[in-house]
């Protein structure tokens, strides 16, 4: 709980330092009858800003990859935060901020499980095989098009409630709802794609694994989505206002 809290207030702090120094450096001066020049400019100085933002969460989910911040640890389990950062790009940054971050998430996914391989890393690498177990294509598929539609949706569907009035619930709701539909997009495919060779992997019958997973889902997955909720409410509260005036 203390590394939780740690952690959210340190995000907070380095993103408001991020767009305090990013509003100073591209501040716009605006006349009564701006020159094309000077709309060219600010259109361009937008467009730089929204490069360092997503620059930015992009840099924060590589972080929490490749350190221990990626995983909070709460009674017997570990819950992952990777996700967090691509659902609030897409809620912050839109449809491509989210999918950008998201496949950062992606390709990150790709390269630990290729370099740091477990028994099951072959279900998001092509590049690892163990004995009789290889990835293939769909590796890749599972490894990016879950963490992309993630921040995809993320954007959807907390543009559909802020265009309704309810940011505070829609960011709650949409972290909660993305993050369980990511684990299961995730784990349905391990399903369809690798049923056979997970289970073999993991030990257990193949017509044990939609057990497994289901447990998964109803464990690990429901924690990650309350965790997800908890950082990301607070957080758009308090950098939405923040955005608008970079922006």
């Amino acid at each position: 709980m203390i590394a939780f809290v740690k952690l959210n207030g340190d995000f907070i702090t380095s993103i408001k330092v991020i767009l305090t120094m990013s509003n100073i450096i591209f501040k716009t001066l605006h006349s009564k009858e701006a020159t094309v020049e000077e709309k060219e400019m600010n259109q361009s100085s937008k467009k730089t800003k929204y490069l360092v933002l997503v620059t930015m969460f992009c840099s924060i989910e590589v972080l929490l990859m490749f350190t221990p911040l990626g995983f909070i640890p709460i009674g017997p389990m570990k819950a992952t935060t990777m996700h967090i950062p691509v659902i609030l790009a897409g809620m912050l940054l839109g449809v491509k901020g989210g999918a950008i971050t998201g496949l950062v998430f992606g390709l990150g996914s790709v390269l630990i499980n290729t370099i740091t391989p477990t028994i099951t890393s072959f279900v998001f690498t092509p590049f690892y095989s163990l004995g009789e177990y290889h990835g293939n294509l769909m590796s890749l598929v599972i490894a990016i098009g879950p963490r992309v539609l993630l921040g995809v949706m993320s954007a959807l569907l907390y543009t559909w409630f802020k265009k309704r009035n309810h940011n505070v619930a829609g960011s709650a709701v949409t972290a909660l709802v993305c993050t369980i539909m990511h684990s299961v997009l995730v784990l349905g495919m391990i399903y369809l794609f690798f049923g056979p060779s997970y289970a073999a992997a993991k030990g257990v019958d193949v017509s044990e694994l939609f057990v497994l997973l289901m447990g998964l889902i109803t464990t690990n997955s429901v924690l990650e989505a309350i965790l997800a909720t908890v950082v990301t409410t607070p957080l758009v509260k308090v950098l939405e206002p923040m955005m608008k005036k970079v922006m």
